[in-house]
């Protein structure tokens, strides 16, 4: 096996999704704990010394300005490399977190065991369907009341349409949470709560059918192997080729808060979840141990620190080895460019690696010239596809202040449309400017950007549309037709496509029924 399989092989690059407040934001602390627990050799730093590390990460960031270690984050764990990326949650939700999805191989969804499935993460879950990626999920708060287990893997299938196969299963949960059953091991992982910074020991009971476990459970005992019948009778068993066919989820339960079940997480993503896979570029399919390098943006992050105008492009590589220093040719433009001071997001003081491989992930600084999709490879002409953008959800009238400057006004909006921070339609039976963003910090983000960047100031007005949707027909008659007679609704997005925006799910509805040789698609690729 070459360095450079041995490296791919190593790797493992997934994102975690969740509503928000289901536990997302803790986890990752766990995580990250278990990659630095171990990175100290085996050994869990005291308090005092793990604090320092976090404040010195901090400064790093107070100086660039721009926060990157929350993009990316990069940890050793068993012997291999895990990156895990960061899906924003909360109000600074957006396009980038659907794409982020398109730069991973596997995904850990976080689901509340109070709440059960929310509608964030049935968005996500529809994301991580366009490619079939492999999902592990967490149903995480077991030191709280939840809901019958039973009847969250019930909801999993049904909403989410992907079989559960429980891995573990709860004893008790909230104040009678004794710890977790593992089914085919055939044995109790005992609970006991570590907070903040501790990585408790892990006391196991061999067998069930014990002496100690009748002790453990007490009272509980009888039921317990009732509910295990039952379960066990139900539930589909894990099988490796339907997880990483996106078919079938291994299900966990667990405290993220008490520190309790995320290692099993993490193991199964180093056991079961994919290694970094080929990608699809127009031309050809790219295998991650080919030497040559490759890779591709999929997310821009713009500064909001005004006296720092760089902003970072991520970029998943694919194939091959970045080294220091080295030329990569930027296929869409066809410059050659020399990158010496690529970012890495590696979670422990070592802050830039001199070399990255295929399924990680490097930050470029990007001073407007890298556009969202674009290829970088060592000469060769390659188009990864699979970086999309979305319908947006939300929808705002643009409204300039000085009605002189609508010139800066639709350069700085094409502009941040091409960098993926907006997207940007012009209704073809008006003058109007519509923006579209999936979250709504992206419209503040806008507006504070035209005002810095292009000295445009602007405000907003609602505006009825529900969905916009991108036109496609291989007929050109029917879509000449088509045109005319929808020609109120429709709209040329910033990079000149045809687009439908839909007052309202129903119309949307009437509008697929009446021209079904019209496709209304709710992602268009880049370029």
């Amino acid at each position: 096996m070459t360095k450079q399989a041995a490296e791919v092989a190593k790797r493992r690059t997934f994102a975690i999704i969740s509503h928000p407040d289901a536990g997302k934001t803790t986890i990752t602390e766990k995580l990250l704990l278990m990659g630095k627990a171990i990175a100290v050799a085996g050994t869990v730093k005291s308090r005092k010394s793990d604090r320092h590390a976090t404040s010195d990460w901090m400064e790093m960031e107070k100086q660039r300005g721009i926060s990157i270690t929350t993009s990316v984050m990069q940890f050793p764990y068993r012997e291999h490399m895990i990156n895990l990326l960061d899906t924003p949650g909360h109000e600074d939700f957006s396009e980038d977190t659907y794409r982020t999805l398109t730069a991973v191989d596997s995904a850990l969804m976080v689901l509340d065991g109070g709440k059960g499935v929310e509608p964030r993460t049935i968005a996500l879950m529809d994301v991580c369907r366009l490619r079939d990626t492999p999902i592990v999920s967490f149903i995480n708060k077991l030191d709280r009341d939840i809901r019958d287990p039973i009847e969250l893997l019930d909801e999993i299938e049904a909403v989410l349409k992907i079989k559960a196969a429980p891995i573990t299963w709860p004893i008790g949960c909230y104040r009678d949470f004794k710890g977790v059953y593992h089914l085919a091991g055939d044995y109790i992982i005992v609970y006991t709560a570590g907070h903040g910074h501790e990585r408790t020991e892990t006391k196991i009971i061999e067998k069930l059918d014990s002496d100690e476990a009748r002790a453990h459970l007490g009272d509980e005992y009888e039921r317990f192997i009732e509910q295990l019948e039952l379960v066990q009778g139900a539930c589909h068993e894990f099988d490796q080729q339907e997880f990483m066919d996106g078919q079938l989820t291994p299900v966990f339960f667990g405290t993220a808060l008490g520190n309790f079940g995320v290692d099993h997480v993490l193991d199964a993503v180093v056991d079961w979840a994919p290694l970094p896979l080929p990608r699809v570029a127009n031309e050809r399919s790219v295998e991650p141990q080919e030497e040559k390098f490759s890779g591709f943006v999929f997310k821009i992050q713009a500064n909001m620190d005004p006296k720092h105008r760089d902003r970072i492009a991520f970029m998943r590589i694919c194939s091959g080895k970045y080294e220091k220093g080295m030329k990569m040719r930027h296929v869409r433009t066809g410059k050659d460019v020399r990158i010496g001071d690529a970012l890495t997001f590696f979670s422990s003081e070592r802050e830039q690696l001199e070399e990255a491989y295929a399924g990680d992930i490097i930050g470029l600084h990007n001073h407007g010239t890298i556009q969202i999709g674009d290829t970088f490879t060592e000469g060769e002409a390659l188009g990864f596809t699979g970086i999309p953008h979305f319908a947006p959800e939300l929808f705002r009238r643009v409204r300039l202040k000085d009605p002189l400057k609508s010139k800066q006004l639709r350069q700085g909006l094409q502009q941040l449309a091409e960098e993926g921070a907006t997207q940007v339609f012009f209704p073809e039976r008006s003058n109007d400017i519509i923006l579209g963003a999936v979250g709504v910090l992206q419209f503040d983000v806008v507006a504070s950007r035209l005002k810095e960047e292009y000295k445009v100031e602007c405000s907003y007005e609602p505006i009825t549309v529900w969905s916009a949707r991108w036109i496609d027909c291989s007929d050109k008659k029917k879509l000449e037709e088509f045109s005319n007679k929808a020609v109120e609704n429709l709209a040329l997005d910033g990079g000149g496509h045809l687009t439908y925006l839909a007052p309202t799910r129903v119309n949307l509805a009437l509008m697929e029924e009446r021209w079904p040789d019209v496709k209304f698609r709710a992602t268009r690729e880049h370029h």
